[in-house]
């Protein structure tokens, strides 16, 4: 075995987030490590990559017994990380990132040209182009990413680890990282990804290892599994196929018509029309970057339409402030959850009040009701099942999907009559996925009216009542339930025409 890891144990508080975990990794193997939120993957992975020191346990490289007390000491080891939120400068260029910490120089001074022609060789070698002197800020996510990847190699990293490395990606992009790690795999570097997307790991890996609450239930040869059986091992149960009854939906909630906005002088919503009604989940499906994040930031006061028209149980709020609209009825899952759901220094209780504060119940004459907070904020850490060590902790202290779970709890339990849900299952295991979309699917049973906004279509077709289709700022198409198709809503999303 090239990595063993044997009985690693770590606790944090009262909560063990590692409980005597031991599995290894096979050189040039691709490794999934799976498990629901809290599993305590992402802890061995900082351990392994020196973020996190384990309270006990060994890890053994090649047969021998290493330290591993620091990033550095893990670099060194040839142990390299993707995290799943990007460690880049955004003022640098591409080139500037990747040799950052190990630059070359000349005469006692950087050498640009160096760099350069080192990420060239670099991009060309491991079939990851890319331009060296893009500034960061100018990359997509994916662009992002690449940058990441080259920085480990750079670093001539024998095993990479990757956490949750399609979870902000758009189908292309995943399309494309899926066969860069099966690419370096064949080069006899080592992968392993943590991930809950069970499609990719039976499209990727080699191999599965299972978590669940901090302990390792097992392991897999994906040869020789199936989904289903892995979100068993995952959860402890069988997930049952989803059925939505038909419902007649009741009066327009949302109407959006003719809505126009441009960004930097481009125009990017382009005559939006759409509209969402009383008992309805309706889904907004594209390719990111067609319009989806502008027309959700004029819809929840983020940004103002240059025109068009945007009502809300009949009351006209295109130009109206964030905090108005959420008073008019709106609630909002955004679709970035550290840059616009909380703040990753507030306490549980602020994260669970925020967007709500003022209002009656939670505050009196602008001061906050700490009981009824403090009671609310346990109520929706129970309900949906967020794992935590204390109330007073930071939001920052949760897993990414445990944040994602309480972000989804506050907007769904204030009981707003409209709700965006963007992206609200990113990041969450298949257990808590099964959870929200039941919560979704109560709202609209409540005549609740839900705007879904996805990049994992398949989410979309299986809640949504209608589909509508952006592309380009434009809608494109709309469907009913008994019209949808993959290849139909596909096709539309690339740019075809609906005839």
């Amino acid at each position: 075995m090239f990595l063993e890891l044997k009985e690693i144990t770590k606790t944090f508080g009262q909560t063990v987030a590692n409980d005597h975990i031991s599995f290894g990794l096979e050189k040039g193997e691709i490794l999934a490590v799976i498990g629901e939120n809290g599993a305590g993957k992402t802890t061995i992975m900082k351990i392994l990559y020196g973020l996190n020191q384990a309270d006990s346990g060994e890890i053994f490289l090649n047969g021998k017994k290493v330290k591993i007390n620091s990033v550095r000491d893990a670099i060194e080891l040839g142990i390299g990380m993707v995290q799943q939120h990007f460690m880049l400068f955004n003022d640098y260029t591409v080139a500037e990132n990747i040799v950052y910490g190990k630059e070359p120089s000349r005469r006692g001074f950087f050498d640009r040209k160096k760099a350069k022609e080192i990420v060239r060789q670099l991009s060309e070698k491991y079939g990851l182009e890319i331009d060296p002197d893009l500034k960061v800020d100018d990359c997509s996510v994916g662009m992002r990413q690449r940058i990441e990847i080259l920085k480990v190699l750079y670093q001539d990293a024998d095993i990479i680890i990757f956490d949750e490395p399609t979870a902000v990606l758009v189908p292309k992009e995943i399309e494309e990282l899926l066969k860069t790690l099966k690419y370096l795999s064949g080069l006899g570097k080592s992968i392993i990804i943590i991930t809950h997307k069970l499609q990719e790991v039976m499209d990727v890996a080699d191999r599965a290892v299972i978590m669940r609450k901090g302990r390792y239930v097992g392991e897999r040869r994906i040869e020789d599994t199936t989904i289903k059986e892995l979100s068993y091992l995952m959860v402890g149960r069988g997930i049952p196929p989803r059925e939505i009854e038909e419902r007649k939906p009741g009066k327009a909630v949302l109407e959006v018509e003719n809505l126009t906005f441009s960004k930097d002088g481009v125009s990017v919503l382009k005559g939006v029309n759409l509209c969402v009604r009383e008992g309805e989940i309706v889904g907004l499906a594209g390719v990111s970057g067609n319009g989806q994040t502008e027309l959700i930031q004029c819809l929840t006061g983020l940004a103002h339409p240059d025109g068009g028209s945007i009502r809300l149980n009949g009351q006209e709020i295109s130009h109206m402030g964030v905090r108005k609209i959420r008073e008019a009825g709106c609630a909002h899952i955004p679709e970035d959850r550290y840059a616009y759901g909380c703040a990753v220094k507030a306490s549980l209780e602020e994260t669970s009040i925020m967007g709500y504060e003022h209002q009656e119940g939670f505050s009196s004459r602008g001061i906050l009701n700490t009981n009824h907070n403090r009671q609310f904020t346990k109520n929706l850490l129970e309900k949906y099942d967020v794992k935590y060590d204390r109330i007073a902790d930071q939001a920052g202290a949760l897993s990414g999907g445990n944040i994602q779970k309480l972000i989804v709890a506050r907007e769904i339990e204030h009981h707003s009559k409209f709700l965006i849900a963007a992206e609200p299952t990113r990041g969450v295991d298949i257990g808590a996925q099964e959870f929200i979309h039941d919560q979704l699917v109560e709202k609209r049973r409540k005549d609740g009216a839900i705007l879904l906004v996805s990049s994992e279509l398949s989410e979309i077709l299986s809640l949504s009542d209608r589909v509508y289709v952006i592309y380009d700022g434009l809608i494109r198409g709309e469907f009913e339930r008994k019209e949808f198709s993959t290849e139909k809503v596909g096709y539309l999303m690339m740019g075809g025409r609906n005839e």
